[in-house]
């Protein structure tokens, strides 16, 4: 059974249609990378799953045991918060805020979240350190640490090495797979078919036709229309 499924899908914003009729699905342990030009819909897609966006027509379901809120996003970071004055343990422990309820403070439960997470992502050596003076990786690092402890079952990302150097982007590269392969699905918005090609299970092209399939299956797509 499918984690996520996606049933002939239209979406857009005020009277503009950007994508329509789209379905595909996502098994636990997939890495889907979403692929295509500027302005295709790829972020639209990626909020209508998260239910920030209602789909103009088409299902979007859960199951497997997966429930909406197990879904963790890491979207685009804008300049203002990559100043943000806080250290590193307070943007991670911030990710189990919805754990918390009506409680002002995060119980030992969440704090060894938080701790583990930082672990995983290589910055429990950063914990004290102040978020704005981090590279752009340790940021990245910081911000997926802080999406795990929001969610452990499903990652959305939305193009994660933007503005990293290449040494980080690999880095980066190397850690969501190690993730990947420790159980979590992830679903990728990415510009990088290089990368896409080497880590993800399953591609979803959006532009003029849409492809959705295996990687080799996109490989003999692309080789076929070349």
């Amino acid at each position: 059974m499918a984690q996520l499924e996606c049933k002939n899908l239209t979406l857009g914003y005020g009277s503009k249609t950007v994508i329509e009729n789209l379905s595909f699905s996502v098994n636990k342990g997939d890495y889907l990378c979403i692929v295509g030009e500027n302005g295709s819909g790829k972020t639209t897609l990626m909020k209508t799953i998260l239910h920030l966006h209602k789909p103009a027509a088409g299902t979007i379901k859960t199951g497997d045991g997966l429930l909406p809120d197990e879904i963790s996003y890491l979207p685009q970071q804008t300049n203002v918060q990559r100043d943000f004055p806080a250290s590193v343990k307070e943007i991670v422990l911030s990710g189990c805020q919805s754990r918390c309820g009506s409680r002002p403070f995060y119980n030992l439960t969440e704090k060894e979240l938080a701790a583990a997470a930082m672990e995983k992502l290589g910055i429990t050596h950063l914990a004290k350190k102040c978020y704005r003076e981090l590279s752009g990786g340790q940021q990245q690092r910081t911000l997926l640490a802080r999406a795990l402890c929001a969610a452990q079952k499903m990652l959305l990302l939305d193009e994660p090495v933007t503005g990293l150097d290449p040494a980080a982007t690999e880095e980066m590269y190397q850690l969501i797979n190690q993730l990947n392969k420790t159980g979590i699905t992830i679903i990728m918005i990415s510009h990088d078919i290089e990368a896409a090609l080497k880590y993800a299970t399953h591609i979803l092209y959006i532009g003029d036709k849409i492809f959705f399939g295996d990687v080799k299956e996109y490989d003999r797509h692309i080789n076929s229309i070349l």
